[in-house]
């Protein structure tokens, strides 16, 4: 597995192995002990699958609080999306900074996405399904989101009318939150 980092500490972009013949290929897109030996212990304990029908589907920019924060390792099966992470840590040096990548069947990327940080994604393709792995379970109580189009955080997302939840539309603004995640130098 191949893995790089990205100008946010501890996002890291995953592109797993593949091997192909003339059926068509296999791919190993989790292994535990070979994150553990890459330094990335996780206990995943939820997987979550999602369907978007329209091209512009804009899902986030959502984030989990505390005591059921979650990190996330997300992967595009059909379709295509550019997938983004923000970090939300007060204090951090990168506050408010975003990295986004185009996630695919085809280039096999995964996007993994700590603690501390809001995710989100836009849709490139009709049907596109995101599937993603969780740290924690889903909790109503702890769930927040960040306005997707926040001026404060300037995600390009190329698209001009996109479609959304109400919740996502009636998001608060980063200026008008504090965030629950506090960041550590050490």
């Amino acid at each position: 597995m191949k893995i790089e980092p990205t100008l946010l500490p501890g996002v890291l972009i995953l592109t797993p192995a593949r091997f192909g013949d003339d059926r068509g290929w296999f791919s190993e897109t989790f292994n535990a002990p070979r994150m553990q030996a890459a330094g990335i212990v996780v206990d995943w304990v939820q997987d979550n699958h999602s369907m978007s029908a329209k091209v512009g589907t804009v899902r986030g920019l959502h984030y989990q609080r505390p005591p059921h924060a979650q990190d996330k390792l997300v992967r595009c099966t059909r379709g295509a999306i550019f997938d983004v992470a923000v970090d939300f840590r007060r204090g951090s040096p990168t506050f408010g900074k975003s990295v986004g990548t185009d996630l695919t069947p085809e280039n096999a990327r995964q996007l993994l996405v700590p603690k501390g940080f809001l995710h989100g994604f836009v849709t490139r393709l009709p049907d596109t399904e995101v599937q993603y792995k969780c740290s924690d379970v889903y909790a109503s109580d702890c769930d927040g989101a960040v306005r997707w189009n926040d001026p404060d955080i300037g995600i390009d997302w190329a698209v001009a009318d996109p479609v959304l939840s109400a919740k996502d539309a009636a998001a608060p603004f980063l200026c008008d939150l504090t965030s629950p995640f506090v960041w550590s130098a050490s």
